[in-house]
């Protein structure tokens, strides 16, 4: 029956997602053209603010711990685990004093209003998976980028998402990349709960009543060797999923 339900509620969420993707796409327009970066960003995360109310059509529930007094005055490299597309508009609305910044794949640079005109002018790094070559340049360009300007970059070191919540190994080279060009950057590990319940059907319908629990860890200086700091960050995340 649940399942019969999520055909009609999916269908409403997907107006909603696409209207508001489709409205926002000319208001980051202006605001970056206009008024430059500061209302640009705003504008992304009043956008991610509005992603999430969509979401709430679903059922969907949000729960973000952050106990934290998170200096906004020095670069962060946030490290999470990933089941979803939907991990993404929480952290950008809660951590966005941090000014957050995504490593993503090149593919979601084209042809998806608001996102990928965000991932193009916000300050993000698009990669091509098949070219080591570009994306260590363009990861070695956002860890000077955070450094310099304090600001934060999120990356997901699992590379694609766990479709069922367990957590993949990390590949650890982004995350070498970033913290080497980024050497004064605080490590902020955040473990991700339930997002991949979302789409425990795939894309269409999606599952209703999800409950999505982010709990962001005490963060750590990015002073000891990078496969010891690693595997620290990584058994922390992994320790608070649910299994």
């Amino acid at each position: 029956m649940e399942k019969v339900l999520s055909y009609f509620f999916t269908t409403v969420f997907f107006i909603f997602f696409g209207l508001t993707l489709i409205v926002f796409h000319p208001i980051q327009w202006f605001c970056l053209n206009v008024f430059g970066y500061n209302a640009h960003k705003r504008s992304v995360s009043v956008l991610n603010w509005f992603i999430m109310r969509c979401t709430n059509i679903l059922g969907t529930r949000y729960k973000f711990d952050n106990p934290f007094n998170i200096p906004a005055d020095r670069p962060l490299i946030i490290v999470s685990n990933h089941q979803s597309m939907y991990d993404i508009p929480p952290i950008i609305w809660h951590m966005r004093k941090h000014h957050p910044k995504f490593v993503s794949k090149i593919e979601l640079g084209k042809g998806i209003p608001s996102v990928s005109f965000n991932l193009r002018h916000g300050g993000s790094i698009l990669i091509d998976r098949k070219d080591p070559k570009q994306s260590i340049s363009e990861l070695e360009k956002l860890g000077k980028y955070i450094e310099e300007h304090n600001r934060s970059a999120v990356i997901f070191p699992e590379g694609t998402r766990s479709r069922d919540g367990t957590p993949k190994a990390f590949r650890t080279t982004g995350l070498k990349v970033l913290m080497k060009n980024a050497p004064s950057a605080l490590i902020v590990p955040i473990s991700i709960n339930n997002s991949w319940k979302l789409l425990r059907y795939g894309k269409f319908p999606m599952g209703l009543g999800t409950y999505l629990k982010f709990k962001v860890h005490k963060p750590i200086e990015n002073s000891e060797g990078p496969e010891a700091l690693i595997a620290k960050v990584e058994e922390e995340i992994t320790k608070h999923l649910a299994s």
